[in-house]
């Protein structure tokens, strides 16, 4: 798929709590076609320290208005620069990047998203629904401060919510909740966006299902074109970057997994 690198201009701007921050984007140009799961490097503006660009999922596409949405965990200097930007400010994005969510052959289908991983997860969801499907959408965090957008996800299937401290849905890890614990698990493929220990736990409760496994990874892509090979992943068949083979892969290509 094609690359570009555009200059957006800053629309929005909501700090749905302290280390997050979520950013609306109007492209100077007209949007190439997008994939669930794909992401944009991003050039920090204004801080020589930070020479690197920082890979961050796209979390929603409104190709109607010619707008995209990054939902960005502040962990550093680069993204802590993200969040102290304001509206009218413009960001510069190589987009779009790595290999997105696959549409599935059945209805049965399960989003489980995790902290900040979930940041993909809404434009899988939206993306589901413009062809027909409607999704279960299962969320966990550590409370119910980390827990945003409920409404946004709504609009796009039926969400369920876990926190391990018990303040919003059910107590617990997200493989804790009820959807997993039935006799008969029924989804038939299921989506996974989060941390590795999450997406690890997620596989191995459903091993001996008949379901697929798709999986986000989350590995450190410094250049997002294939050239640094500091995101590579052992699979079945060997090395594979991260950045271009994936970030979505099938866990039953992972090695290990």
């Amino acid at each position: 798929m094609k690359k570009f690198i555009h200059d957006f201009k800053v629309i929005k701007k909501w700090l749905p709590g302290s280390n997050h921050v979520i950013l609306h984007l109007l492209c100077s140009e007209p949007l190439p076609p997008i994939k669930a799961g794909q992401f944009a490097e991003i050039l920090i503006p204004d801080e020589p320290e930070v020479f690197l660009r920082r890979p961050i999922s796209i979390h929603d596409v409104d190709t109607k208005n010619n707008t995209i949405s990054l939902f960005v965990k502040i962990v550093g200097k680069g993204t802590y620069k993200l969040s102290e930007l304001r509206v009218d400010d413009t960001l510069n994005l190589l987009y779009p990047l790595g290999q997105g969510f696959e549409f599935p052959e059945h209805d049965k289908i399960l989003l489980v998203g995790g902290g900040c991983g979930v940041a993909p997860l809404l434009f899988l969801a939206h993306s589901l629904s413009q062809h027909n499907y409607h999704p279960d959408i299962l969320i966990g965090s550590r409370n119910a401060d980390e827990i945003h957008e409920t409404g946004e996800y709504e609009k796009y299937g039926n969400l369920y919510l876990i926190t391990e401290d018990g303040s919003l849905g059910e107590k617990g890890l997200v493989t804790h909740h009820s959807i997993f614990k039935t006799d008969e698990f029924k989804y038939k493929i299921v989506y996974a966006c989060g941390p590795e220990g999450m997406l690890k736990a997620v596989n191995q409760k459903l091993k001996g299902f008949d379901t697929e496994v798709f999986v986000s990874l989350e590995n450190t892509m410094a250049c997002g074109i294939g050239a640094c090979l500091s995101c590579v992943v052992k699979t079945t068949t060997g090395n594979r970057c991260v950045c271009t083979e994936g970030p979505v892969f099938n866990t039953k290509e992972l090695a290990g997994w």
